[in-house]
């Protein structure tokens, strides 16, 4: 990867957050009282300096708390904005706040993100959200985990104690689940191993499933149609399908409305990357059949 496609994007609109957003963010709070001014200063610059050293450090978990922190900062931005109008400030925060919101989705930015965790000659490629929690159910989540964090300190420094209060023992668990299933999405992928090619998906999986080198006949984009006895594993994730068949059927569990595990033998399956160019080359590279 080159500097535009490292981690190196994520890192430095992160960094320039204090230079392009503080400002509009710190003239905003000054309109409220001392307490809530400064309670609303120090979430700020402790969800900075911590979110710096994640993604100085590309792990799985450093990816989930950028991607959770990056729309709380475009978040602020607005509000910021909507409070003192179009200034340069608000300008400049509304801006950056958008830049980093991109460079901490950009399927770049998982890729070296979530390879920051892998073990020896693994390989990971993510693969993406699925249609079903694209919209409502992630910004919902990203909801419950923000708003009781910001929401519940800036009450209790108001004088609120009762709302305060009820904020935090409500909204803290609730966060710590809504962080968890979020946490979930960051940790989907494909991951390279020497003795094939592994499908780490609980979405749609019970388990992990490894496809033995011996026994991948094709990987290439999905056929269309489909084949009959394929196992769609896409979760209806928009863009490139690939699909892997292999050459003697597997067994599968996938995921069940009804919670039961039922296996399958499957003679392949389909999966969304959120780099699928990237994954055929890998592919190419360790010599399996891409076509």
């Amino acid at each position: 990867m080159n500097v535009l496609t490292g981690p190196w994007p994520a890192r430095v609109t992160w960094a320039l957050g204090p230079l392009l957003v503080a400002p509009a963010l710190g003239a905003s709070l000054e309109q409220h009282s001392r307490a809530v001014s400064l309670t609303g200063a120090a979430l700020a610059w402790a969800t900075w300096a911590g979110v710096l050293v994640a993604v100085l450090v590309p792990r799985t978990v450093s990816l989930t708390a950028l991607r959770v922190a990056a729309p709380a900062v475009l978040g602020s931005a607005i509000w910021a904005a909507s409070a003192a109008g179009a200034t340069l400030a608000s300008v400049s925060a509304l801006v950056a706040g958008s830049l980093t919101v991109m460079a901490a989705f950009s399927p770049f930015t998982g890729q070296c993100f979530v390879n920051g965790s892998a073990y020896g000659d693994e390989y990971r490629l993510p693969l993406r959200v699925p249609a079903a929690v694209l919209l409502g159910p992630i910004v919902l989540a990203e909801i419950a985990v923000v708003a009781p964090v910001v929401a519940g300190p800036l009450l209790l420094a108001a004088g609120q104690w009762g709302a305060g209060g009820l904020v935090v023992a409500i909204g803290a668990p609730t966060a710590w689940f809504a962080l968890r299933a979020l946490h979930g999405l960051s940790r989907r992928w494909v991951v390279f191993v020497p003795a094939g090619l592994v499908l780490h998906d609980r979405h749609t999986m019970n388990e992990a499933v490894l496809f033995p080198r011996r026994l991948i006949a094709r990987v290439g984009p999905a056929r269309d149609p489909l084949p009959p006895d394929t196992l769609d594993l896409t979760a209806g994730s928009l863009g490139l399908a690939v699909e892997l068949v292999v050459s003697s059927p597997l067994e599968v569990a996938p995921r069940r409305n009804d919670r039961t595990v039922k296996v399958v033998t499957v003679p392949s399956v389909v999966f969304t990357p959120t780099r699928p160019g990237a994954l055929l080359a890998e592919a190419t590279r360790r010599r399996l059949p891409v076509e």
